[in-house]
């Protein structure tokens, strides 16, 4: 199983500054478009009582609306330290500290400690990570109910869009590479830890994918 490209990669790319400028845009304008579309996916009908688990959270935007629309609970596993500083400071500023853990470093290192979830996000997630197998089949079997994943959309442009900024990344030495992993590879890894795709829909830059377990309870939301 691979491991990115740098340990500290992410620490780097996504640190303290880079954190505190994104959360002051958070708080200027609210969460992003493909945010607040994961949110509302994975809400329907109702995540009150649910557990979350935020893979690569950010500044914590997905599982801050769950956690006002109900959920019980949420686990943030980022690896870069900057941006849990950033969620943690908003979730203590909006009452939610009670209710988030957090946890530092690569998810598909710390997978066999990290406990299943009702409900998995992955926003802006996978194209920063090179072994998109694993983190997807990690997160599935981590999904009791619903995961849902944005990711670049499937196509040319984008590809070329993914190469340009790649260049820019060895332009400014950094060791972060953005990845064009093609669709049918996160479903296929999906799938093959138990959970069926339900739908695909373009949010503006992004393509949202939601999956959920198929064993679902009659009282199962």
């Amino acid at each position: 199983m691979s491991r990115p490209t740098c340990s500290c990669c992410y620490d780097e790319a996504f640190d303290a500054d880079f954190a505190a400028s994104e959360l002051r845009r958070y708080r200027r304008r609210g969460p992003g478009r493909a945010s607040k579309a994961m949110a509302d996916a994975l809400s329907r009908p109702s995540p009150s009582g649910l557990s979350v688990l935020d893979i690569g959270a950010g500044v914590g935007s997905v599982h801050h609306l769950l956690l006002e629309r109900g959920a019980a609970s949420a686990l943030d596993v980022d690896a870069s330290s900057g941006y849990l500083a950033a969620a943690r400071d908003e979730a203590a500023a909006r009452g939610l500290q009670d209710r988030v853990t957090f946890r530092h470093g690569d998810f598909v290192g710390l997978a066999p400690g990290i406990p299943a979830a009702d409900l998995v996000a992955l926003d802006r997630v996978v194209c920063c990570y090179p072994d998109v197998d694993a983190l997807v089949r990690l997160s599935a079997e981590r999904t009791r109910r619903r995961m849902a994943i944005t990711l670049p959309p499937d196509h040319r442009l984008a590809r070329i869009v993914i190469r340009l900024v790649n260049v820019w990344e060895w332009v400014t030495r950094s060791d972060l590479r953005i990845h064009a992993h093609a669709h049918a590879r996160v479903v296929a890894a999906a799938r093959a830890a138990g959970l069926v795709p339900l739908s695909s829909v373009s949010i503006g830059a992004w393509r949202l994918l939601l999956f959920e377990r198929p064993i679902l309870t009659s009282d199962t939301p």
